[in-house]
């Protein structure tokens, strides 16, 4: 929530506001990007809430804390919100951006494989590619993720929404199964910017 909340301010132009620049500091002071090598810290927040901050760090709270920290403008970008980018960016590379790091032949989560929009909470192959793009990270290990978004192009040339939160908002955004505006433009840009087109 976080993550997403300060990434949604940050681009409303609101960088400026106290509690923003809170939310950036809490990002970089306590958001782990450890793969479970060592025991977790036990002080707060660790402690409280062990299904985010359990022995291996949440892979959903690593993409959401990049996210917002992605939208941080590069000359305000103190160290520690840098290395927290080093870190998060590591993190994900390690995974391939969507396997088990401790074994690339398995799927962390299948849903990462799905296409979908809107996100909250949740995330995919698509938003992890274009926030590791965000920071101009282009590495062999994003390779297989970047073939399985290629590969889900249609012969119309554009890409169908595979997965939605549907029928839990005010109005539905598009429909699923079928061909996606959002879908598509993102899978475009992540394209590009991957093959540097």
């Amino acid at each position: 929530m976080t993550g997403n909340m300060v990434w949604s301010l940050l681009k409303l132009g609101y960088g400026s506001d106290p509690r923003v620049i809170a939310g950036i500091k809490w990002i970089s002071g306590y958001q782990r990007f450890d793969d479970g090598q060592s025991q977790p810290p036990e002080d707060w927040p660790y402690k409280r809430y062990k299904m985010c901050w359990g022995q291996h760090s949440c892979h959903m709270g690593v993409v959401k804390s990049l996210k917002a920290l992605s939208a941080v403008p590069s000359k305000r970008r103190t160290p520690e919100v840098t290395a927290s980018i080093k870190n998060g960016c590591d993190y994900l590379l390690a995974h391939h951006i969507y396997k088990q790091s401790h074994n690339l032949s398995r799927t962390a989560k299948p849903g990462w494989r799905k296409l979908q929009f809107p996100l909250m909470y949740q995330t995919d192959v698509l938003e992890i590619a274009n926030i590791l793009l965000d920071f101009d990270v282009v590495d062999s290990r994003m390779q297989e993720a970047i073939d399985l978004i290629a590969d889900k192009q249609a012969e119309t040339g554009r890409w169908n929404l595979e997965s939605t939160f549907k029928g839990r908002f005010q109005t539905n955004i598009e429909r699923k199964g079928k061909p996606s505006k959002w879908i598509t433009y993102r899978s475009l840009r992540a394209l590009k910017r991957y093959y540097g087109g």
